[in-house]
């Protein structure tokens, strides 16, 4: 089968990019903004496409390239930026994104490295049963864990909770003071059972990821202590960072992988 009929090598509906537009690794922000916070971060940079919330630009960084998708909010645009992603050969995904923490010791800037997810959106389930886990790649944990020691920023690692919705899902009032059913006890149960942040996406990313047999993970600033109160819009460029150090670190793990003649890291391995 030649390339004109590999669905996998046509430029993709949405996200209008082909296998030549991207490297191996994609960041994942959801806001098209925060594409140029991310590109600044790296060597060079060129955007490859931008079609709706979906923007598109490849680079290097430390010498690794790298590019980066905005996903728009939400699981539903970001599965749509996994699958065609995916057809044109990327194998690597970390979101790099915001949160609001439900843990009191989570500071605002701080960093949350997502160990595994609650599916509270509904993408993910026309995917796969409910009761499959949303679990991040333990090597994308690794390289970001090492990649937020390196920077020295401070980070948590756990369990993120992925809602459909910013306000009712979340626990927030909605319109006029509406609450949902169960959203004034939503935040403590979610606290007493040891989970760390809430967004909305990265359990699809990860179920999705998982069920095609690819890398995903995430870390997301933290903008908001849902505990405390306390919100700001700090530390936007941490997690972007952080991700493009994990990408960089990740190519050199791979690396490492081939000389051992190995399929897995593991702490064995040194990347000096």
């Amino acid at each position: 089968m030649n390339d004109s009929e590999d669905p996998n090598a046509e430029v993709q509906y949405h996200l209008e990019v082909g296998p030549e537009d991207l490297a191996d690794a994609v960041l994942l922000p959801g806001n098209p903004e925060r594409v140029d916070k991310v590109t600044a971060l790296w060597e060079d940079s060129e955007e490859k496409a931008y079609h709706r919330e979906y923007r598109t630009a490849t680079g290097t960084y430390d010498g690794t390239p790298i590019s980066v998708t905005s996903t728009g909010i939400g699981s539903p645009s970001a599965a749509i930026a996994v699958e065609e992603l995916a057809r044109v050969g990327v194998d690597t995904f970390i979101r790099v994104g915001s949160c609001g923490a439900i843990q009191p010791e989570m500071d605002v800037g701080d960093l949350v490295i997502t160990s595994g997810a609650v599916r509270q959106e509904g993408t993910s389930k026309e995917y796969v049963r409910e009761d499959y886990p949303a679990v991040a790649d333990h090597e994308v944990v690794s390289a970001l864990v090492a990649a937020a020691e390196r920077l020295g920023y401070d980070y948590h690692v756990g369990l993120t909770m992925s809602a459909d919705s910013f306000y009712a899902g979340q626990g927030r009032p909605g319109f006029e003071e509406f609450r949902a059913a169960g959203s004034d006890s939503l935040v403590e149960e979610l606290q007493n059972a040891n989970v760390k942040n809430i967004e909305m996406e990265a359990s699809a990313l990860l179920t999705i990821a998982n069920v095609y047999g690819l890398r995903a993970g995430a870390v997301c600033s933290v903008y908001a202590n849902r505990v405390t109160g306390e919100f700001r819009t700090e530390g936007e460029s941490r997690a972007a960072e952080v991700g493009s150090l994990a990408v960089h670190l990740l190519a050199k793990m791979d690396e490492v992988k081939r000389e051992a003649g190995v399929e897995q890291w593991h702490p064995g391995l040194s990347l000096e």
